[in-house]
């Protein structure tokens, strides 16, 4: 039998996180909308990477409804602004442990952990519900190379159990200003690592408060959207 409100020969995961009360349309929807958008993006993302992308959106939406995680509160809002957003910088992903500061309900991490399975990937949030959400999706989407960390970044420790080493990558979505960013995590970033930050218009003024200068500010390309991203790096 088909998952509720997929209809038979439509590919829906073992764990049928689609919503029921999505119409077919809509599930058609979001999949042609991803699928464009990756290849806009020149993203090559395989089909069973993409439909645990969509199941990602569909568990966004569910909870949504209850616990308030994202103010975006449509699925194919959630498509553009969560996942094509979180994958803008996957091209600038070239490493093997990446820590994801404030992660929220997992952006970028859980898009990256899903598009990049060799890739270990900690994410972090003081929030209890958006942890137990994590946890969640971890566990339905069956992402082994995805942990999830309740505390403060400035209380963290490394070598700990939650984090045996240091990370290559340290990344934020939206977390702080890059001053407060690079305080609070640099006794966690490894030897020849690097933050980063995902911005929208070029923070400037963070620059300015904080004295810091970027390595380089990259120009991110998220299909869909017409607005200013940015990707600052910083070494």
């Amino acid at each position: 039998m088909s998952a509720p409100g997929i209809k038979a020969g439509t590919k829906a995961s073992a764990d049928n996180n689609m919503p029921s009360n999505l119409k077919q349309e809509v599930i058609a929807q979001l999949r042609t909308k991803l699928e464009a958008g990756l290849q806009e993006m020149g993203l090559q993302i395989t089909a069973e990477q993409q439909q645990k992308l969509l199941d990602y959106v569909a568990l966004i939406y569910k909870w949504n409804r209850v616990h308030n995680l994202t103010a975006v509160r449509e699925p194919l809002e959630m498509v553009t602004l969560h996942i094509l957003d979180s994958l803008s910088v996957l091209t600038y992903i070239d490493c093997k442990h990446l820590l994801d500061v404030g992660a929220g309900a997992g952006l970028p991490s859980i898009p990256l952990a899903i598009c990049l399975p060799e890739l270990q990937v900690t994410a972090i949030d003081a929030v209890q519900k958006k942890v137990s959400f994590m946890r969640q999706a971890k566990a339905q989407l069956g992402l082994a190379n995805f942990n999830v960390i309740h505390g403060r970044i400035e209380e963290q420790e490394v070598p700990s159990k939650d984090m045996p080493e240091k990370f290559d990558v340290i990344t934020s979505r939206a977390f702080s200003e890059i001053g407060l960013f690079v305080k609070l995590t640099k006794h966690l970033l490894a030897d020849g690592g690097k933050w980063l930050a995902m911005k929208g218009t070029i923070p400037l003024h963070e620059f300015d408060k904080s004295g810091i200068q970027p390595t380089e500010v990259k120009v991110l390309k998220v299909a869909g959207l017409d607005a200013e991203r940015h990707l600052v790096i910083l070494k």
